[in-house]
């Protein structure tokens, strides 16, 4: 893990430790293959970028307490629960560099996993009665399923303009960002503009952070996704709707059709790969992972200085300067 993150976790290590107990605990089953699973699961965490965003933006707004860690917990649960779904719609056998739940336990046992991790979310916030939490949470989900809908209607035809991508982005990324900052400032202060605020920050950090992984797709860095993922997968990311919109008409015509009909083969990926580089594309959607990220920064001078608020704005710096 880089220093940079290991520096940013100081501010909240002993939230960070706790939290580990509570996510522990929350992942409990009567069922002892469940108990396997979510045992294998938490072995294999990430970054615990998500929980980070509930601490600093609660340590920003108040003190730490109960809500905060159910909060905590609450986001990392639905969230790993949106990755196990995401595994078996997407076929993939991998998830941050171990076997996915799918390839080692099969699809109808990983599914049943998702669905069992969002109930035990919701029931954990909700015999706290914790119901805000819950509200701000069900949005999130909500809007994550309707984003990924969107993102399959469109993929059929190839017909995702600028606005369609960030709306589609907004929901899938974004929300799931914005209700961590927006729980963890709930659960700290009652007072609703903050809150918001906090919503909002994470909201412009989620577009960010997704444009960040779309740069991935054409990089030359090893960043653990393979080059032309997203062009295999017919996904619009913002360098590719930038370069389709300044090519001739020709050009565009090409390189639709051999996202349609020919993402399969490596050597034509690449083409497009070379056509998205040569546009300027990945300039302009650095452009604009910078102006979400400067709009994000610029919320959060609505909030007293303290070393927290330092702490998310270094974390800012991280997700969307981070090489993987």
């Amino acid at each position: 893990m880089s220093k940079v993150l290991n520096d940013i976790k100081k501010h909240i290590a002993p939230e960070l430790k706790e939290f580990e107990n509570h996510f522990r605990d929350a992942m409990k089953s009567k069922v002892a293959l469940f108990d396997k699973i979510t045992y294998y699961i938490v072995r294999r965490k990430g970054k615990q970028v998500r929980p980070m965003f509930v601490f600093l933006t609660a340590k920003t707004c108040g003190e730490v307490n109960e809500s905060s860690y159910i909060a905590a917990s609450l986001i990392e649960i639905l969230h790993t629960a949106t990755l196990v779904h995401d595994d078996v719609v997407d076929d993939s056998n991998e998830r941050r560099g171990f076997f996915s739940i799918n390839a080692l336990w099969k699809n109808k046992i990983a599914v049943l996993v998702g669905d069992f991790l969002f109930m035990k979310g919701f029931l954990m916030a909700f015999e706290k009665k914790k119901y805000q939490l819950i509200e701000i949470v069900s949005n999130a989900v909500k809007e994550m399923s309707e984003g990924e809908l969107l993102q399959i209607e469109k993929a059929r035809r190839l017909d995702i303009d600028e606005a369609i991508y960030f709306e589609i982005i907004k929901a899938k990324t974004a929300s799931l960002i914005a209700s961590a900052c927006s729980a963890g400032a709930a659960s700290t202060s009652d007072n609703e503009e903050w809150i918001e605020n906090m919503r909002l920050f994470g909201e412009k950090i989620g577009i960010a952070f997704q444009i960040r992984d779309d740069l991935f797709d054409f990089g030359t860095d090893d960043v653990g996704k393979p080059l032309g993922i997203d062009i295999k997968e017919k996904k619009m990311t913002l360098p590719l709707i930038y370069a389709l919109n300044n090519a001739s008409r020709s050009d565009k015509k090409k390189i639709i059709n051999i996202i349609k009909r020919h993402s399969d083969q490596s050597e034509k990926v690449a083409e497009v790969i070379d056509f998205v580089r040569k546009s300027g594309g990945l300039d302009y959607a650095k452009e604009a992972m910078y102006r979400y990220r400067s709009d994000a920064f610029k919320i959060l001078e609505n909030f007293p200085p303290s070393p927290y608020r330092q702490a998310l704005k270094d974390l800012v710096n991280f997700v969307t300067e981070r090489k993987k």
